[in-house]
């Protein structure tokens, strides 16, 4: 499923304790994994920068990556490791795409704490432009990671982004042997008691059946045995959350649309909450623009 596996990292102490994933994930499929550190000169020009302060960037860096190597190896996992200068998203997914990259994994929250969540963050960016999966990982977890995984779910709204999810997630749930969630939801927060919001209900659920009828024909095209699927009404994101931590889930696989997927409904707003909450690492597959140079 996955040959090279990229784990970028900040040397931060998020960032290693998400590396322990990125190794469990390599040594399940024998990948090669490439850590990866970028000196963030992004936000000025180079030439602005004193070439001491550069050196020093690069050394932390070269430390930072050394020190990951060396676990990778302790575990018997091939590893390529490399410290690049520039904005840290856009050299992450350069790289992904140079070096044919299949997956990138990387935590939620960097340098700035894990207190606070970071908005428009390295992750998020990731996510939206990089054309391979990105698993993102939360640092304040509660319950221990572990891949590979028992509990698959899937949300989906129908969408294309949800749709590339599904058929990673029944890949990934054959896989493993797991079980595979499907959770549509209707989401109801914004209806109102009159006459109109009822009509409106019964056009989201008659649309709700649509999609799972959908995606039910996929899964049965696929050797898939352990299958739950479920239809529930309320705030997309709170639902997820809540299904996630009431069905022992232990990895979410989510579709995202686009570059500006993060500012809209159709897993839009969902995904920056999810990305930043959830409690168990989510696989975010995105849907490709549409080559605007093509007839």
């Amino acid at each position: 499923m996955y040959d090279t596996i990229l784990f970028p990292t900040d040397g931060s102490d998020p960032a290693e304790s998400v590396l322990e994933y990125a190794l469990q994930i390599a040594s399940e499929h024998e990948a090669t994994i490439h850590i990866l550190n970028v000196a963030d000169t992004g936000r000025d020009s180079i030439t602005t920068i004193r070439g001491d302060v550069i050196d020093v960037l690069e050394e932390e860096g070269e430390r930072i990556v050394e020190e990951a190597a060396d676990r990778a190896r302790e575990h018997g996992i091939s590893v390529v490791s490399a410290v690049h200068q520039g904005d840290p998203y856009k050299t992450i997914v350069d790289y992904s795409h140079q070096s044919n990259i299949d997956c990138i994994v990387m935590p939620t929250h960097g340098r700035r704490g894990i207190q606070r969540f970071l908005l428009g963050s390295v992750t998020e960016r990731v996510i939206s432009t990089a054309e391979v999966p990105v698993i993102a990982v939360n640092p304040a977890r509660e319950r221990p990671l572990t891949y590979p995984p028992q509990h698959v779910l899937v949300p989906t709204d129908g969408s294309r982004g949800a749709e590339l999810a599904l058929m990673k997630g029944i890949d990934v749930a054959e896989a493993a042997g797991a079980t595979l969630h499907l959770l549509h939801v209707v989401e109801t927060g914004s209806l109102g008691p009159d006459a109109r919001s009822i009509l409106k209900e019964g056009e989201l659920t008659e649309r709700a059946d649509e999609i799972m009828a959908e995606a039910t024909e996929k899964i049965e095209e696929s050797s898939l045995d352990a299958v739950t699927k479920v239809t529930e009404h309320g705030d997309p994101s709170k639902v997820i959350r809540n299904y996630i931590s009431e069905n022992d889930i232990d990895l979410a696989i989510m579709g995202t649309h686009g570059q500006t997927d993060f500012s809209r409904y159709t897993m839009g707003s969902v995904s920056a909450k999810l990305v930043r909450t959830s409690s168990v690492p989510v696989v975010w597959m995105r849907e490709s623009e549409p080559d605007q140079t093509s007839d």
